[in-house]
């Protein structure tokens, strides 16, 4: 067979900048997941507006979670299944008697009311990620808990039916005051 003279030709010389643009393109458009963190909001100013007064050894919850992910609550050894309860039971006290709508056995050994209790948790340098979650789930879960509570009783209404004045007023209640810091 004979070749004719006249071979057509690719014009290779736009490939580059056509495989640039449709690089550009998939970067632009694809979804790139990313790992998120806890949602919270920082308060605008001190929780209690008076930085400055002491906090009482009694309205301090002291959890610790060491190297090894076991979790210390004043320091006893417990379970993350029992930090909830622990949470609850020392944000609800109410042992000066100034709360009226807590439900709390007024132990001296708990917070003297929700508005002044702290939740100290630190955490050892090699903990992992997954224990510190799930500490920080099992405290967020107390403090829903206790607010629906408040909700039912003193508002008479589901915490998801609330306004926002009201939302307010629960949150005002109890307060979710977290301090967190790395062990020494």
């Amino acid at each position: 067979m004979r070749r004719s003279k006249f071979m057509p030709e690719v014009n290779a010389g736009s490939m580059a900048d056509i495989a640039f643009l449709l690089l550009i393109f998939f970067l632009v458009t694809a979804t790139i997941s990313s790992d998120e963190g806890i949602n919270r909001l920082l308060p605008k100013d001190c929780p209690t507006n008076d930085c400055t007064s002491p906090i009482y050894e009694r309205n301090i919850l002291r959890i610790l979670i060491n190297n090894d992910d076991k979790i210390m609550v004043n320091n006893n050894v417990v379970a993350i299944t029992e930090l909830k309860e622990i949470a609850k039971t020392f944000l609800d006290n109410n042992g000066d008697g100034s709360c009226h709508y807590c439900n709390g056995v007024k132990s001296a050994n708990a917070s003297d009311n929700p508005k002044k209790a702290v939740v100290s948790l630190q955490n050892g340098r090699h903990t992992s990620y997954k224990q510190f979650i799930a500490v920080q789930n099992e405290l967020t879960k107390s403090y829903y808990e206790l607010r629906n509570t408040y909700s039912l009783n003193v508002l008479k209404k589901p915490a998801d039916k609330l306004t926002k004045e009201e939302l307010k007023q629960v949150k005002d209640a109890y307060p979710f005051i977290i301090s967190e810091a790395e062990t020494k």
